[in-house]
């Protein structure tokens, strides 16, 4: 930085530029005003001729403004932050002293009505002019002046709105020494070619990569509205490409009160771009379930468990039940409980719902009202590999709950199950579908007593969420960072994704609907091919030349695609559009009861193979794929079932990401 610039620079300080400073340049812009004014009503010489007005003009106008600078706080904003706001205060400051002024000099006020009132006018022009001026321009100067070459970047905001626009505001106010405003980007035809805040508006076609190139721009900055046309569009694929960074700002009402900061600023990461338009809840039928009720949420400290903890806890309950049996991750619920929650009543507790006696104390102690069951063994490969525990966990775990849900009057169970238990091909999934079987015969039992109250059983099924413990999201970005390989297990595999806080809502929302029995299934939308998704993430970190993918082969159990439905199963709507119920086979609950009795004792034997076996003669359409259980299944397979997957695949239709 030269010396010219460093000078500038300090005197551009608001620390260097007190008020009186400013007050001061105000005023002697009053007085050259005049002088011009004069000068340009007269001439030059009548400014020292002896009868010249000049110096009763400037008096009055400089006492005059000083009152409504005074009264209008003109010089109390800091020059580098001068606003539309600030520029509409000067003018009518202003215009009220100069009007004043005009009307003595025209009605006439002792000598001052000597002084000519079209050279006060003209006197008013030029001090209006020189004063938004001065304003803008340091603003312009201290933007240059602190505006980080090597650091900083050149920004185009997608979104020329008023989002868009509020953005654009933020950057300038807040964030001018990291980005520097080059230009808008609609999709609105009517605004394309227009200028904003003095940078052009350009179109969403062809040319935005030229146009971008000319203007050295190397980051996108996307309003929140449009985020679904990012979506649902090829431009980040287009210019990912090209090597532009995408970031994006939260919604103004999260700004701080000191307005858009660097840290709100986040590059935009993958799970933004799958996440699809927001869903609706009925927040007063959750209410009516939820508020004053004894809630127990198993696997409280998961993914899934934590975040319907934070949903419940903003409808009031009268008291929250937190089961895990994982220590750590427990205790950072129990922090944040205290933090964001500390009205609530809570209890965290450690327990293993496969132990029957320490859940007994539980319910006799708590006596939940409304039970939220999301603990599981979900891992696929560990699963396959730890038969025994997937059956006294998932299994006799969920039967053991219940079990005491019925014994102790809860009001509603709601147990999240998953997509992996529809013609299941591995351990984890056969054995949720399990609990789908014990769960909706109690259900269907229950019904038939004809109790006047009895508890009502709720499964929900979704498939993957993003962002959950161990997904894959999380494993691709670690990769990433490492510098690869990106290791994905087939090339045509394909998965199911919605985000925690939506499958969470519609687990609130499924868990106020029915009479008990139902299984709801969510609509997952459309199913996205993980390479594709590994692709995007490399390029989204702006390291596409430098990580590789690597084909690993599908793990034990592992199949290309998950459904939501056995392919003999229906399905009716509900009131939600994005829940359905599905029509599935009903079991006898004495039958189920028998069997699920024997699997368990039977998994104490720890022996593999036989306790797979039980679990094929629950679960028929269980059929094994890269696994040793697949000796069970024999040589020949159901051929239906075959053609079942066939039909399923080629109805899928997946969501190109590349």
């Amino acid at each position: 930085m030269n010396t010219r610039n460093k000078f500038l620079h300090r005197y551009l300080s608001v620390r260097i530029l007190p008020l009186w400073t400013i007050l001061l340049l105000d005023v002697l812009m009053v007085v050259a005003s005049c002088l011009l004014a004069y000068v340009l009503r007269y001439n030059f010489h009548s400014l020292f001729s002896p009868t010249s007005l000049v110096d009763r003009s400037i008096l009055w106008s400089v006492v005059v403004n000083l009152v409504f600078f005074r009264l209008f706080h003109t010089y109390s904003n800091v020059l580098r932050f001068s606003s539309f706001v600030d520029i509409m205060r000067i003018f009518v400051s202003l215009s009220i002293s100069y009007g004043l002024l005009i009307f003595w000099s025209t009605f006439g006020l002792g000598s001052f009505k000597e002084v000519s009132a079209s050279m006060l006018s003209i006197a008013y022009v030029i001090n209006v002019v020189f004063m938004m001026c001065s304003r803008v321009l340091v603003k312009m100067l201290y933007e240059q002046l602190n505006f980080d070459t090597r650091r900083g970047r050149n920004v185009f905001v997608y979104g020329a709105k008023e989002a868009g626009v509020n953005i654009a505001k933020g950057l300038r106010v807040n964030l001018y020494n990291h980005y520097r405003l080059r230009g808008f980007i609609a999709d609105e035809p009517e605004l394309v070619g227009k200028i904003m805040m003095g940078v052009k508006v350009y179109a969403n076609d062809d040319t935005l990569m030229e146009v971008m190139g000319e203007r050295d721009v190397d980051t996108i900055v996307v309003s929140p509205s449009k985020m679904s046309a990012l979506r649902d569009t090829d431009l980040i694929d287009r210019l990912l490409a090209c090597n532009i960074k995408f970031m994006t700002a939260p919604p103004l009402d999260e700004w701080s009160k000191t307005g858009l900061e660097k840290s709100q600023l986040k590059e935009i990461r993958i799970e933004d771009l799958l996440q699809r338009d927001p869903i609706t809840m009925d927040i007063h039928r959750v209410a009516e379930h939820l508020e004053g009720k004894r809630v127990m949420i198993t696997g409280a400290a998961g993914s899934i468990g934590s975040e319907i903890m934070r949903q419940v806890a903003s409808f009031n309950p009268y008291k929250l039940i937190l089961i895990d049996q994982a220590e750590t991750p427990l205790h950072a619920i129990r922090l944040e409980l205290e933090d964001s929650w500390r009205a609530i009543d809570a209890v965290t507790i450690i327990a293993n719902i496969s132990n029957p006696t320490r859940l007994e104390e539980i319910f006799k102690e708590y006596r939940p009202q409304y039970i939220f069951h999301a603990a599981a063994y979900k891992h696929v490969p560990m699963m396959e590999d730890n038969v025994s525990e997937s059956i006294q966990v998932n299994v006799f775990g969920t039967r053991t709950l219940a079990d005491l849900a019925v014994k102790y009057g809860a009001e509603k169970f709601v147990m999240i199950s998953t997509d992996k238990a529809v013609n299941p091909t591995n351990v984890m999934g056969a054995s949720k579908r399990i609990c789908e079987i014990y769960v909706q015969s109690l259900a269907k039992k229950l019904q038939k007593e004809g109790k006047r109250s009895y508890t009502q059983f709720i499964t929900t099924r979704f498939g993957n969420v993003l962002g959950s413990n161990g997904s894959v999201i999380p494993r691709f970005r670690e990769q990433i960072a490492k510098g690869g390989p990106v290791t994905v297990t087939h090339p045509d595999i394909i998965r199911y994704f919605m985000t925690i806080p939506e499958a969470c809502r519609l687990v609130l929302e499924a868990g106020s609907m029915g009479n008990g029995g139902e299984i709801y299934i969510f609509d997952m939308g459309k199913p996205v091919k993980i390479v594709d998704l590994a692709k995007r993430m490399i390029s989204l970190s702006g390291r596409r030349d430098d990580v590789r993918i690597e084909f690993t082969g599908l793990r034990h159990g592992e199949k290309l695609y998950e459904e939501l439905l056995n392919m003999k199963e229906q399905t009716k709507p509900t009131y939600h559009d994005k829940i359905m119920i599905a029509n599935v086979r009903e079991y006898d609950y004495e039958d189920v009861q028998e069997c699920i009795g024997n699997l368990i004792m039977l998994s104490y034997t720890y022996d593999q193979m036989k306790i797979v076996a039980a679990m094929k003669e629950i679960v028929p359409e269980f059929i094994s794929k890269n696994s040793c259980f697949e000796l069970l299944d024999g040589k020949e397979r159901d051929k239906k079932q075959e053609e079942a997957i066939e039909t399923a695949k080629t109805e899928y239709k997946t969501v190109s990401v590349e």
